[in-house]
């Protein structure tokens, strides 16, 4: 029987790095097939001497969707210019689905991309399960990431809440969804069945932004909820890698009242919470929609 869940809210705090992140781990002999990914880009044609672009990697239930207004901002407010890109990870958003969804996956499908548009160097932000991916391949391409920025979670031991997001996916495969209506109505019928689990009003805008029209008015959800369900361990924990390093600059957002701060700063820097951030920034609620937060908060 499925049970109602929620998820907490808190406030971000951005914090640079003053040391390297060095993840040692066993190595992993898997064989990854990249995919190729769908992405939304802003640029003006006229501009010239622009930085590196910054491409932007979504959470888990999130997509490329999700990050339209600030990719917009980003673009129009970063000096020197950049090129700002979108992608939709595997398994999300208009993104192929695929059986397999690992962080080594992930990071496959990026470097692939990079060189189907001839990308020699990025700057990367991913956020929640976008940000260790994005870990994950800076520190396997270091020398295509010229900076990185982690939104929301960790390589560090992932927070207790972190168990109530399978429920969500229990939850979204037992929606029964309607057909032969317009897609406004699809949404408040559906709205209606997860208010019975999900009490939190944007969590249920934030998960029907993947349900999607097919044909002649009838619905699926976007996200391959099979895939991520039975990979949902890989997706917990961060994947071995060995010694590998990143020298790049690094900065970490995080919440402001999540102890996963202060695990990051014990665990993989030895140093005190006033060595590591020169300012704060208060933000209310998540950073993409209102995205579960179960894997970051606490991690």
């Amino acid at each position: 029987m499925l049970s109602r869940i929620s998820f907490s809210k808190t406030p971000l705090v951005p914090f640079k790095l003053t040391k390297t992140i060095t993840v040692k781990c066993l190595s992993t002999s898997e064989i990854l097939v990249p995919l190729k990914l769908s992405f939304a880009a802003y640029e003006t044609p006229s501009e010239t001497n622009k930085g590196n672009p910054f491409v932007i990697l979504h959470g888990l239930f999130g997509s490329k969707q999700n990050w339209t207004s600030l990719s917009k901002a980003f673009h129009q407010k970063t000096s020197p210019q950049r090129k700002v890109i979108a992608i939709d990870l595997r398994n999300h958003g208009d993104s192929p689905h695929n059986k397999d969804h690992t962080y080594g996956h992930l990071a496959a499908d990026l470097r692939q991309f990079l060189q189907d548009h001839d990308l020699q160097k990025i700057a990367l932000m991913g956020h929640s399960m976008g940000g260790r991916c994005a870990m994950l391949f800076a520190l396997k391409y270091p020398e295509l990431v010229e900076r990185l920025i982690v939104v929301d979670i960790s390589p560090a031991a992932t927070s207790p809440n972190l168990n109530e997001l399978p429920k969500l996916f229990d939850i979204l495969s037992n929606i029964k969804l309607p057909s032969n209506v317009p897609l406004s109505q699809a949404r408040a019928v559906v709205d209606q069945q997860l208010a019975e689990y999900i009490a939190d009003k944007s969590l249920r805008a934030f998960l029907l932004t993947n349900l999607i029209e097919t044909d002649n008015q009838k619905y699926k959800w976007r996200i391959n909820i099979p895939s991520l369900t039975s990979n949902f361990q890989s997706i917990a924990r961060f994947p071995n890698v060995g010694d590998l390093k990143y020298l790049g600059d690094t900065l970490f957002i995080g919440g402001e009242k999540s102890d996963f701060i202060a695990r990051i700063i014990h665990k993989f820097l030895g140093l005190k919470d006033q060595n590591i951030w020169t300012k704060r920034a208060m933000m209310a609620g998540s950073v993409e929609g209102s995205e579960p937060r179960g894997d970051a908060r606490n991690s």
